[in-house]
């Protein structure tokens, strides 16, 4: 054997025989096997617990402890029972080799053996072994994808449904936005014509009249909104209309329960998306609303400007004013910045009291259809 040559395994002979313990160690030395031999069961199965070797070739007929016994406590040993064991034996008899397999041998070699028959099984066995040994670490590696897998499938169950929690949410959030787009303007309008028309009473009795008429009309819109939620919370806010015609039709309410006409300037000449229309719509929509429920302005100015950077929405009135961080939390401007958001959009809000408020939001470039 060259010293180079890497060992093809470990050996355990067990024999009581020393002629055949140094016939079959030199021949399987030569064959590259690092080989150890002992000469009684009880050496061997003190060997294997030091160190367990690849393959046990076992001589049947020992004293005080035959080959099939140590086969047996080899099995019976959770460390040991995996090693394979080929018996080698003088005694031919069909009952012998049944024996051997049933105390859990792999093979038998019957004495006077000869060495092409020796080195065969053992190599087949050796091969047979790694083969398993390949096998039970897959199934350990198919163990651990299976154990991985289920940790996965677990954690995306527990994601969709956190998704799910969180479309409902969403859901409830669209919905509260949606009713207070819907009657906020119509009820902050109601509440000014109302007080218009108690002060009027006296002094212009017509007017009032007149006042309490759209006051009427106001309240049964937000009456049949409210009926109707459901329907016009999912019905389309622009009813088919076109961004700048449904713009239009909000400054001329604002107008009419304000005495204030906005000045509006639309410079977008290309289409936008709907959910994008929609979001501006609302946009503007909250914004008139709180201008005309808190502001006392008298200018108003609605532009809107398609960029390269973007959508820029601008809403400006030189009203009353307010703290800007302080009123970042509202309801309605809670609402347009999460309308913003859901399109990748920001809003920024510049207030000081007494300076007017200004609101420009901004949408991505990619907002068309």
């Amino acid at each position: 054997m060259y010293p180079s040559q890497p060992l093809k395994g470990d050996l355990l002979i067990v024999d009581d025989t020393p002629d055949n313990l140094r016939l079959l160690s030199a021949m399987l030395t030569e064959q590259a096997y690092d080989v150890r031999s002992v000469r009684n069961g009880a050496a061997a199965l003190m060997g294997v617990q030091g160190q367990p070797p690849d393959l046990i070739l076992l001589d049947i007929n020992m004293p005080e402890m035959n080959g099939y016994e140590v086969c047996q406590r080899l099995k019976a040993n959770p460390n040991t029972r995996d090693i394979p064991v080929i018996f080698i034996s003088a005694n031919n008899e069909v009952f012998d080799k049944v024996q051997a397999f049933s105390v859990g041998g792999v093979d038998y070699i019957s004495k006077p053996f000869q060495v092409e028959e020796v080195l065969v099984r053992v190599e087949n066995q050796l091969a047979l072994r790694q083969l398993q040994v390949q096998l039970q670490q897959r199934n350990y590696q198919l163990e651990a994808v299976e154990a991985d897998l289920r940790r996965a499938l677990e954690q995306e169950q527990a994601l969709n449904q956190r998704i799910e929690e969180l479309a409902t949410l969403e859901e409830r959030n669209r919905i509260a936005r949606d009713i207070h787009d819907s009657l906020g303007h119509a009820l902050v309008a109601l509440n000014i014509q109302m007080e218009t028309a108690l002060a009027l009473w006296q002094q212009d009795p017509d007017r009032a009249f007149t006042t309490l008429v759209e006051a009427k009309q106001l309240g049964s819109d937000a009456l049949r909104a409210t009926r109707q939620s459901v329907s016009d919370i999912r019905a389309d806010p622009l009813q088919g209309q076109l961004l700048e015609e449904a713009i239009a039709a909000l400054t001329q309410d604002f107008q009419r329960t304000t005495g204030v006409q906005p000045a509006c300037e639309i410079d977008v000449t290309q289409p936008l998306s709907h959910s994008v229309s929609t979001a501006v719509y609302r946009l503007v929509q909250e914004g008139l609303t709180n201008i005309c429920k808190h502001a006392n302005a008298t200018v108003v100015t609605i532009q809107l400007q398609l960029m390269e950077g973007g959508l820029v929405i601008s809403l400006q009135d030189n009203g009353k004013g307010f703290q800007a961080d302080a009123a970042v939390s509202g309801f309605g401007l809670q609402g347009m910045r999460e309308r913003l958001q859901a399109l990748g959009g920001t809003l920024e809000i510049t207030s000081e009291p007494g300076a007017g408020c200004r609101l420009t939001a901004l949408l991505p470039s990619k907002i068309k259809n």
